[in-house]
C-alpha cells in the first residue's frame, strides 16, 4: 500500500488575547479556516507548537502577531529575520527570530512573520486592528503575501 505526504501551509497565531490587541495572532488564527492550511493558536508559547509544524512537513508557514513597529495602529509589515530588532514583541520567552530559525531548519519551509501594530495593550481588541487581522485572513486566502509591506 503506497502513501502521499501532502505538504500544507501552516499558520501560527501568537499573542495573549487578555493584552488588547496583542491577541491578533491569536485572533487570527481561530477564524481563519482554508483549505490546504493547518492553523495553530500558540499563545504565548509558540516554540510548544514546533512538533505540530514539522508534522505538517509545510512549504510555508506564516507566523502572526502583535509588533510594536512605531506605526500606526493596524499596519501591517512582513518583518524579515534581520529587522526583528527594530520591532518589539513582549509575551514570548523565545525570540521569534530562533524560533524561525529553528522552524526553516527543521522543514525548509519558508517562514513569513506579518506583525500587526498594536494601539492598546488591555481591553479588548481595538477596531483598527481587529481589520487588519481580517485584511491578513482576506489576503491569505488569495494564497499571497505579496500585498504586504516589507518593514524597513
Amino acid at each position: 500500500m503506497a502513501f502521499s505526504i501532502v505538504s500544507v501551509n501552516v499558520l501560527l497565531g501568537v499573542g495573549n488575547e487578555l493584552h488588547g490587541d496583542d491577541g491578533v495572532g491569536v485572533y487570527v488564527a481561530r477564524h481563519f479556516h482554508h483549505e490546504g492550511w493547518a492553523v495553530i493558536e500558540c499563545g504565548t508559547a509558540p516554540e510548544n507548537y514546533i512538533g505540530k509544524v514539522m508534522a505538517s512537513t509545510p512549504e510555508i508557514v506564516v507566523i502572526v502577531d502583535a509588533a510594536d513597529m512605531g506605526l500606526e495602529a493596524g499596519a501591517i509589515r512582513i518583518i524579515p529575520k534581520e529587522r526583528m530588532g527594530a520591532a518589539s514583541f513582549s509575551t514570548h520567552s523565545l525570540p521569534l527570530s530562533v524560533l524561525i530559525s529553528h522552524i526553516e531548519m527543521a522543514t525548509h519551509a519558508h517562514v513569513y512573520l506579518i506583525g500587526v501594530q498594536p494601539g492598546h495593550m488591555r481591553g479588548e481588541m481595538s477596531p483598527l486592528v481587529k481589520k487588519a487581522a481580517h485584511h491578513i485572513m482576506a489576503v491569505l486566502k488569495k494564497g499571497t503575501t505579496e500585498e504586504f509591506v516589507v518593514l524597513e
